[in-house]
């Protein structure tokens, strides 16, 4: 796995403990496809970074002092954002307001800092790929935030009549929080179809990743929490 035109995956790592990221910089120089071009010990230093340098993704956690890490995520990949960094965002909170704020700022990934270094290294490198990245307790407790919270009136999107079947069950799967794998397994197709699937359905909503296509599915009522 490699990043933009071949070359080596580029991190911006932004954490407000040095020691913190001074590990997560051991983990991740070590492996021969990724480069951590810089360090950030708040948010406002990892968004300067992040627009001078480019990066294909920035590790980002989600509190810290001067600029939190929700605010620079916003900044970096908001709606709105014309030229948008991927981020992937580390905390030790497992808290439900959190995980919803980041993604709805436009986080490509949410995972736990208990996380082991090798689902590090493989997170870094889906978001990197263009894919969204989501721990799976994470994904359970999104669903349970929405169960929680009253529906908005959001209207469903006109691309939403153009789904054919088969791709509504691959959304009804990917806001269950299945994995590409699983979901190839639970209709008996091939994984690649599955792919193929999954990028119809966000190019027919305007999504820019699944991430958002499992919130709009919750949003709009296509989906409703605890359902099978």
């Amino acid at each position: 796995m490699t990043g933009r035109d071949g070359m080596s995956i580029r991190v911006v790592v932004a954490d407000d403990q040095e020691l913190v990221r001074a590990g997560f910089q051991m983990i991740l120089s070590a492996q021969p496809d990724i480069e951590v071009v810089a360090e950030a010990a708040d948010g406002a230093q990892a968004v300067d970074a992040a627009r001078r340098l480019r990066p294909d993704v920035v590790l980002m956690d989600v509190r810290m002092p001067r600029m939190d890490g929700l605010e620079a995520t916003r900044r970096l990949a908001g709606p709105g954002v014309t030229s948008p960094v991927k981020v992937l965002m580390l905390t030790t909170f497992d808290l439900d307001d959190y995980v919803y704020e980041a993604l709805r700022a436009g986080a490509s990934g949410f995972l736990l800092k208990d996380l082991r270094r090798d689902d590090l290294v493989n997170a870094v490198r889906v978001v990197a790929s263009g894919e969204a990245l989501l721990a799976p307790s994470v994904t359970r407790r999104l669903i349970g935030e929405f169960a929680r919270r009253p529906r908005p009136a959001q209207t469903a999107p006109a691309g939403l009549a153009a789904l054919t079947a088969r791709e509504r069950e691959v959304l009804h799967l990917m806001a269950r929080g299945r994995s590409n794998a699983e979901i190839a397994a639970d209709l008996v197709i091939g994984e690649q179809t599955v792919k193929t699937h999954v990028s119809n359905i966000l190019a027919k909503l305007y999504l820019r990743d699944r991430i958002h296509a499992v919130i709009l599915a919750y949003e709009t009522g296509l989906i409703e929490p605890g359902t099978r």
